[in-house]
């Protein structure tokens, strides 16, 4: 699987400690950027480079870290068809992707140690989505929100 890493200043070292500590899982690591060098970088700027990068298929899944996570994950949850989810544990890491086909996880530097953050991260490249009926249809009314958020938005632009 190939998975794009992204963070603001805050969650650099917790980003560069997760790409060691995950590399005999096997997965193709794009990372783009964030290396902490400058405290005026934001989050937002990177939660949508990586969103990008899952959207052009460059990438299967994410990890975004910040210093809450919070930030990231809602910034990257505004793109179509991304589901970040802030997880700090390892159930919700997994249960994220194969009851919500999550595909960017979103860790708080600030918030976790690193053996919680490689746990949480371990759990959610080794989920799979269920497909489970529910699941696919709740998946399936997420997609419509964003279908109509979007719809909202270009009415509101022609008025």
């Amino acid at each position: 699987m190939r998975i794009a890493f992204a963070a603001d200043h805050a969650g650099a070292d917790l980003k560069s400690e997760l790409l060691t500590r995950l590399a005999p899982l096997g997965h193709t690591f794009i990372d783009l950027g964030g290396d902490g060098s400058d405290p005026d970088d934001d989050y937002p700027d990177y939660s949508l480079a990586l969103a990008e990068a899952i959207l052009a298929g460059t990438a299967d899944r994410g990890i975004l870290v910040c210093g809450s996570g919070v930030g990231a994950s809602i910034a990257a949850s505004k793109m179509p068809c991304i589901r970040a989810g802030l997880c700090h544990d390892y159930y919700s890491a997994g249960q994220g992707v194969e009851h919500d086909d999550m595909n960017v996880l979103a860790l708080g530097a600030r918030v976790i140690g690193v053996e919680t953050a490689v746990s949480c991260a371990t759990a959610f490249l080794a989920a799979r989505f269920s497909g489970a009926p529910r699941h696919v249809r709740r998946v399936a009314k997420i997609r419509a929100i964003e279908q109509e958020a979007a719809r909202l938005e270009a009415a509101e632009r022609t008025r």
